[in-house]
């Protein structure tokens, strides 16, 4: 089979087409004819830097596929040949990704593609889904009626986030950036943050009343996450998906404050059939019509996926980068 690989860390251009032999199916696995799949930062920093997961850095990136099923395992019984499917099972911790013709998957991990979409649709949405139900469902326990700030509108984990907390009966703001405010008033937030000229404090007293949002998910992170501690009320929630620095303000509004790592299931093997049961019920509500995935316009094929790199790292997409076969 076709696939790309990478031998070294570097920059986009680091990725190769070689012939690669097919996996062969295990117990409790299937192989995949991937028809998509698509770039999330994990994938442009396993590339490019040093992590915790290099040293057992497969040749084969992307953890994000749409596709077929052409073989089944023993031990899989909620899928069968011929079903479309989708999920994130691969790319890093020594298990190959989706840059390839075909991709062994853990069945744990996958789930039943949603109807509605295409496969290009599709792929855009395991990790970003995923990673915004631990955060609103699991971590920040969203329910009817929380006042909920999540900052990146329109960014890959952020646009779906903004959809679920509708869905939850969350009155949502969300922020984003001036050239974004079009594409986010079709995401269905209460109230839209131009984040570039309203500071914290005029929006916290415009759609809180001064007392600050019981729950935020900052999908930004890094200094931004200053900003989120302080449009928390006391005894608010924080959640968010990459390292900070400083947490005073976490003891001093006496915070409960999240991390959100979606791949520990896929790193540690833990609960992977948590993932599965998390994309069942997200094709649910993509195919009721209360989730859509954002789609940036780039046009790219598996076998372009340096050029697709460049685009997310340039920071002109909007919404998911998506690549297919």
């Amino acid at each position: 089979m076709k696939a790309m690989i990478i031998n070294s860390l570097g920059n986009s251009d680091v990725f190769q087409l070689v012939e690669r032999e097919k996996p062969q199916v295990r117990t409790g696995h299937m192989i995949v004819a991937v028809k998509a799949t698509s770039v999330n930062p994990l994938d442009t920093m396993l590339r490019s830097a040093e992590t915790p997961w290099s040293a057992n850095l497969p040749e084969i990136l992307h953890g994000d596929v749409a596709g077929i099923v052409t073989s089944v395992g023993d031990g899989v019984t909620k899928f069968n040949v011929g079903d479309e499917v989708y999920g994130c099972a691969g790319g890093i911790a020594g298990t190959d990704g989706a840059l390839a013709e075909f991709m062994l998957v853990d069945a744990d991990l996958m789930a039943l593609k949603p109807k509605s979409l295409s496969m290009r649709e599709a792929a855009a949405l395991p990790l970003v889904s995923i990673t915004a139900w631990e955060a609103l469902v699991d971590k920040l326990k969203v329910q009817p009626n929380h006042n909920v700030l999540i900052h990146g509108a329109t960014g890959g984990v952020g646009h779906i986030a903004v959809q679920l907390a509708k869905h939850l009966g969350a009155s949502v703001t969300a922020t984003t950036l001036p050239h974004n405010l079009e594409t986010a008033l079709t995401l269905g937030a209460d109230n839209l943050v131009n984040a570039a000229e309203q500071d914290v404090q005029s929006y916290v007293n415009q759609y809180t009343e001064g007392y600050g949002f019981d729950a935020i998910f900052d999908t930004i992170a890094g200094d931004n996450i200053q900003r989120s501690f302080e449009a928390a009320r006391f005894n608010g929630s924080v959640a968010t998906t990459l390292p900070i620095n400083d947490v005073l303000q976490v003891a001093l509004k006496s915070l409960s404050f999240h991390s959100v790592l979606m791949l520990i299931p896929l790193v540690h093997g833990l609960n992977r059939c948590k993932h599965g049961e998390i994309l069942t019920q997200i094709a649910i509500l993509v195919d009721s019509g209360k989730i859509t995935p954002l789609i940036d316009e780039s046009c790219f094929s598996i076998w372009e996926v340096s050029q697709a790199h460049q685009h997310l790292e340039s920071g002109q997409a909007v919404g998911k980068v998506v690549l297919s076969a």
